[in-house]
């Protein structure tokens, strides 16, 4: 991509309401642009990083057994109004046609999703059963806030499972549980799958996916041992206490955002929609369900709060808009080094601009591509290649370019 043709603009300042780093470094790096609070625009940079994260989740959910719809967005007040949402769930945006009838906007699919799956589902052979969507969703919050970590309207993965028993769906629950912290893994984040409530969905205890992070809004108290987590408002624990799990670590405090969540539905909704299957008794019995959640915008807002630094955004490769960043500077053509790395099928953003060098180093800084390439007269035919964390820069032909950016360099 030419970077003389892309649709994107930098800006010096971050914009005035924006308070979180996410908010700032993707406004000014030209990743997305704020239509109102919680409401965003992705322009091209950022809505390849929202569908390098939606592929890497897409992936992982595939990888075990996941099988994706697509589900509606508009729904008829009759279903909401069946599972008690209508009245209890305070967050659903509701409005009304012409006609008079109403519906909700999706804030959740459990009502959708839970028919359309049992229209499916005769007897035990059919199940387990999961089934996920990558969608956007619309909450009405009072106070949309953090740039991407908080919003009206978010692109979320959601998954249902559906089962013939309470121990199946435990079962489950624990392949899930690896798929997501493989998910977060692969997008440079370590999670700690942490307890809390059920919130409006179930009453049963559920369990958050946090990544510590100053922008987020929950306090969890981690064991420094094991992999122990709870959420401090369900914790039964003080900070300093011994670990209830390890019997050998001591309780941690720390801010966190949720970059994913599951909770145990039990009947529930089954038994709203009067839905059941024909168990190894012969009788009729209501699936247990399962509900899996990813935030895939959230996610992409926390990645740039975990990683960046005084000069801008920092992206790991796996979610990068482009691998690497090539700058021409001066009289120096970079054309032939640009064709070079897209037959080797390198995603490459080329700074064509006639600018000058230090607003295209500054710029590149901002936006946080992994791999800064220079192509300039001070060069002398080679290429000098940079990790965007890194101090020093090296001299490579353009043959050698791929190989030295296959180092791994931790952000």
């Amino acid at each position: 991509m030419r970077q003389s043709e892309l649709f994107t603009r930098v800006e010096r300042n971050a914009p005035k309401d924006e308070a979180t780093v996410n908010a700032q470094l993707l406004h000014r790096a030209g990743f997305v642009d704020k239509l109102m609070s919680g409401v965003y625009s992705y322009l091209p940079l950022g809505l390849q990083v929202l569908r390098n994260i939606e592929q890497i989740v897409r992936e992982e959910m595939n990888a075990i057994g996941g099988q994706e719809v697509l589900m509606p967005v508009l729904h008829p007040k009759s279903i909401w109004e069946k599972s008690g949402g209508w009245d209890r769930i305070d967050v659903l945006f509701k409005l009304e046609s012409r006609t008079g009838k109403e519906y909700a906007l999706g804030q959740s699919e459990e009502e959708v999703v839970t028919p359309l799956v049992m229209k499916r589902v005769q007897t035990y052979q059919d199940l387990p059963l999961a089934v996920y969507q990558i969608h956007w969703k619309f909450r009405d919050e009072l106070r949309s806030k953090s740039g991407l970590l908080r919003g009206v309207e978010f692109f979320m993965k959601d998954m249902y499972s559906f089962h013939e028993s309470q121990e199946d769906f435990d079962r489950f629950y624990g392949i899930v549980r690896k798929a997501y912290l493989k998910i977060f893994e692969r997008a440079g984040l370590v999670a700690k799958a942490t307890e809390a409530s059920g919130g409006s969905f179930s009453e049963k205890i559920s369990y958050e996916f946090m990544v510590l992070t100053d922008a987020g809004e929950d306090d969890i108290l981690y064991c420094d041992v094991c992999e122990f987590c709870v959420n401090v408002t369900i914790a039964k624990q003080a900070v300093g206490s011994a670990c209830p799990g390890c019997k050998q670590g001591k309780l941690h405090k720390a801010r966190a955002s949720e970059v994913g969540n599951v909770f145990d539905l039990g009947e529930k909704y089954a038994k709203d929609f009067d839905l059941t299957f024909v168990g190894r008794d012969k009788k009729k019995h209501h699936p247990v369900m399962g509900c899996y959640g990813v935030g895939v915008s959230r996610l992409m807002g926390v990645v740039v709060e975990k990683f960046h630094d005084e000069k801008g955004i920092i992206w790991p490769e796996s979610v990068a808009p482009f691998r690497a960043h090539l700058l021409e500077l001066g009289n120096a053509s970079a054309k032939e080094v640009y064709d070079y790395l897209q037959t080797q099928g390198v995603e490459v953003l080329y700074d064509d601009r006639n600018a000058s060098a230090g607003e295209k180093f500054v710029e590149a800084d901002l936006i946080g591509i992994p791999w800064r390439l220079v192509v300039s007269e001070k060069t002398g035919g080679k290429v000098e290649v940079k990790h965007r964390t890194s101090k020093d820069a090296k001299l490579v032909t353009k043959e050698e370019l791929v190989n030295a950016m296959k180092i791994q360099t931790k952000t």
